[in-house]
């Protein structure tokens, strides 16, 4: 399966719809921009895993996650400067036949990230 990405919205209860993201490679610490996407209704890409398996390489990787234009859209009321902002996951691929699920639950005010299954 690659590697694949979900939103979900926990002040709504919902999946993060709309969402703007970004996905990098990571190298010497500079990143690369592979792809801009937004996320489709379940809060996922909506073109499937970000990398198939024979895409998928050992290395570091960073998502970065668009929290304060969501939430603005959403017509939540966000002090300025907002508490959250561009939200970066940074992350390792150790091995590259696995698959790995970097979820994210998110509110204006906090999140959290695991890998998932």
């Amino acid at each position: 399966m690659g590697l694949s990405t979900h939103v979900l919205d926990t002040m709504h209860g919902t999946p993060a719809s709309g969402m703007a993201v970004q996905f990098f490679t990571v190298s010497n610490g500079v990143a690369t921009l592979v792809r801009s996407f937004n996320l489709n209704a379940d809060g996922r890409n909506p073109d499937g895993p970000l990398l198939d398996n024979a895409s998928l390489k050992v290395g570091q990787y960073r998502l970065t996650f668009d929290v304060k234009g969501y939430f603005a859209a959403r017509g939540v009321a966000l002090p300025e400067p907002s508490f959250l902002d561009q939200v970066s996951l940074d992350f390792g691929v150790a091995h590259a036949d696995q698959h790995y699920h970097v979820p994210l639950l998110v509110s204006p005010w906090s999140y959290s990230t695991y890998r998932g299954s």
